[in-house]
């Protein structure tokens, strides 16, 4: 059962980055969709200081982070961090190449992994779960582009962009992401993080 905590636009405003990206994505899926992800993904623990991805090697699962820091790493720099509520190795699945970086746990991390095959499979069956998902994966990627661009000294603040003062700015309506938000809570206790 989904449980709804309305939040005012205030409070989305200052809602963690990383979880926003996450509510960005859930909030484009049905329960049917999330049930789906469910059945198929299996929990996984990775230890702090361990691999979850490598650079130039194959993936075989689509990763939510439902807990923990996990750190991007290309020629031993740190490109970026993720945390709860990210995804991790959608752009493996979008263009089926290999990881450009690599990707390790700073803290002990929880991830749902979807394996990418049956991912494939239910999009090339399910238009609608493909225009879902491919939806929420194109938001996640447009923010993180504006986030870059945002780093790189360029173009307007992603905060006054997405997550102004007033709700016209937000990308979904408020109600849409505290539906996300509902939805990713759901999944974490379905999964026994909360």
């Amino acid at each position: 059962m989904i449980v709804f905590k309305w939040r005012t636009t205030q409070e989305l405003s200052v809602m963690n980055e990383s979880m926003r990206k996450a509510l960005l994505i859930l909030g484009e899926l049905n329960n049917d969709d999330l049930n789906w992800m469910l059945q198929k993904g299996k929990k996984e623990v990775i230890s702090p200081g361990h691999t979850l991805i490598y650079e130039g090697r194959p993936i075989n699962a689509f990763y939510i982070v439902l807990r923990g820091t996990l750190s991007v790493v290309l020629d031993d720099k740190e490109l970026a961090k993720i945390s709860k509520g990210e995804v991790v190795g959608e752009i493996s699945f979008i263009d089926s190449r290999t990881p450009v970086a690599t990707v390790k746990a700073l803290d002990e991390v929880v991830v749902l992994s979807v394996p990418q095959l049956q991912l494939t499979m239910k999009i090339q069956r399910e238009e609608g779960f493909a225009a879902r998902f491919y939806h929420g994966i194109l938001l996640c990627l447009a923010d993180r582009m504006r986030g870059t661009v945002n780093r790189l000294g360029k173009g307007t603040a992603l905060e006054e962009v997405y997550y102004g003062e007033t709700e016209e700015h937000l990308p979904i309506s408020p109600e849409h992401l505290q539906i996300a938000e509902a939805k990713f809570n759901w999944l974490m206790s379905y999964v026994g993080e909360q």
